[in-house]
């Protein structure tokens, strides 16, 4: 099956295809413009671009929103995770905000959690959840991943960031592959491959 995924973050559709294998993954074409995220929870978000990319497309479509939540701060980031330190903010700059904004002597819990919408032109919506718990590191490590992942220890993998694990062990356990994974099986149920 064909879908066309709401995004054009290169890391994302990297990690959706690994997770979506015999499905055929495309990128959103340049001309679709994506409304802006102003919903109040990742799911509200995803479903608001999947069918914006399925109106457009013609095709089914996927879309994520998701983020990282911190105990210390209530759950923010939250859905403002990608806009923490600014509107215009870097990977860098956001986790650098998370890391100053949760005390070193407080509570380190956090969590991703992903909403991933599946949204059919004109008939049926998924929307499906994954989280992955962990603690913030008091320094960033690693190289791999993006986002917040060089500052996240999973509770899986203690003593190594998300940006220290292979590309198969953060597909495992990660909130966009734990997701990715429940949508797979429903789509398989259904007989969509």
């Amino acid at each position: 099956m064909r879908l066309v995924v709401a995004t054009r973050n290169e890391h994302k559709l990297r990690e959706l295809a690994a997770l979506f294998d015999g499905h055929e993954l495309t990128p959103l074409p340049v001309e679709v413009m994506l409304p802006p995220e102003t919903g109040t929870t990742f799911a509200a978000n995803a479903i608001v671009k999947a069918r914006t990319a399925a109106t457009a497309t013609g095709l089914p479509a996927l879309a994520d929103d998701s983020g990282i939540e911190a105990a210390a701060l209530g759950g923010a980031p939250g859905v403002r995770s990608a806009r923490f330190a600014g509107d215009n903010a870097t990977d860098q700059e956001n986790l650098t905000q998370l890391l100053r904004e949760v005390p070193s002597a407080g509570d380190r819990r956090v969590a991703y959690v992903c909403a991933l919408a599946y949204i059919e032109p004109g008939g049926r919506e998924d929307v499906v959840h994954g989280r992955c718990d962990g603690l913030l590191a008091d320094h960033p490590r690693g190289t791999g991943g993006f986002g917040y992942d060089p500052g996240f220890l999973p509770v899986e993998h203690p003593g190594r960031t998300m940006a220290e694990l292979s590309p198969a062990e953060k597909d495992e356990i990660s909130h966009r592959g734990r997701a990715a994974r429940s949508l797979a099986a429903r789509l398989r149920e259904r007989g969509d491959r």
